[in-house]
C-alpha cells in the first residue's frame, strides 16, 4: 500500500525548556505537515499520555503523526505510523505488528543499509544520514555531505523515498533538494532556532 510521505519531516526532541507538546503546537501552527515524535526519556505511561495530547494537535492541523521506535504503543495512541531507528531491525516483524495501514519509516547510514531497508518491501520511506554533525542523535557514522546524496541519483536500484537527516540547517535545504533527494528531516534547526516559527516557514518555503 503506497503511503503519502511528506517532503518535510519535523522531529521533536527532549528539551529542558520546551515540552514536546509545545514544540508540536509551534510547528503545526507554523505549517509543519508531518510530525515525528522522538522522545527517549519517558515511561510507556508517560509516552502514551503525551502522544495522545500531541495527536489532538496534529489532527486539528491535519498533520500525520509518526512516533519514534515505540511501535508497541501504536494500538494505544492515535498515531499514523512509526519510525524505527534500529539499523538492524526486522522490518517485516514490525510491519506485521503495526498492520498495513500504518506508515513505517526506517533509518540507514550507508548504501548497503539503505538497500537492506528497501529490500524488505514493507518500509514506506528511509531517513538517510547523517548529513552533517548533529548533537540530537550522536553517532560515529561517516558524514554523507551533499555528495552522499548526489551519489544516490546514480543508483537505479533505489526507489524508496529517501529523507536527508542529521545536522541539517536552513541554509542546507536548497542545495540538498538540488541533489535530487526526496525530502528533508530537521529537529534542532527548528527547535534550537531563535524563532522556531520562522525556521519552519523558511524550510517549508524552500522545499515546496
Amino acid at each position: 500500500m503506497k503511503k503519502y510521505i511528506s517532503k518535510f519531516h519535523y522531529l521533536t526532541q527532549d528539551l529542558p525548556d520546551r515540552s514536546h507538546v509545545e514544540q508540536v503546537k509551534i510547528a503545526c501552527e507554523a505549517g509543519a505537515n508531518w510530525v515525528q515524535y522522538r522522545c527517549m526519556t519517558k515511561s510507556d505511561e508517560e509516552l502514551i499520555a503525551e502522544i495522545n495530547q500531541i495527536a489532538e494537535i496534529c489532527d486539528e492541523w491535519g498533520a500525520p503523526l509518526i512516533i519514534t521506535n515505540h511501535y508497541h504503543l501504536l494500538d494505544k495512541v492515535d498515531a499514523q505510523g512509526v519510525h524505527a531507528e534500529d539499523f538492524d531491525a526486522d522490518f517485516q516483524k514490525i510491519r506485521d505488528a503495526i498492520g498495513d495501514d500504518k506508515t513505517l519509516g526506517a533509518s540507514a547510514t550507508n548504501l548497503d543499509k539503505l538497500l537492506r531497508v528497501q529490500n524488505f518491501g514493507v518500509v514506506d520511506y528511509c531517513g538517510y544520514g547523517p548529513f552533517a554533525h548533529t548533537n540530537t542523535k550522536p553517532n560515529n557514522k561517516p558524514l554523507l555531505g551533499f555528495e552522499g546524496y548526489r551519489a544516490l541519483q546514480q543508483e537505479e536500484a533505489i526507489d524508496i523515498p529517501v529523507i536527508a537527516v542529521g545536522g541539517i540547517t536552513v541554509a542546507d535545504v536548497t542545495p540538498l533538494i538540488e541533489t535530487g533527494i526526496y525530502g528533508i528531516a530537521v529537529s534542532a534547526a527548528v527547535n534550537l532556532a531563535a524563532n522556531p516559527t520562522n525556521a519552519i516557514k523558511d524550510i517549508y518555503r524552500l522545499i515546496y
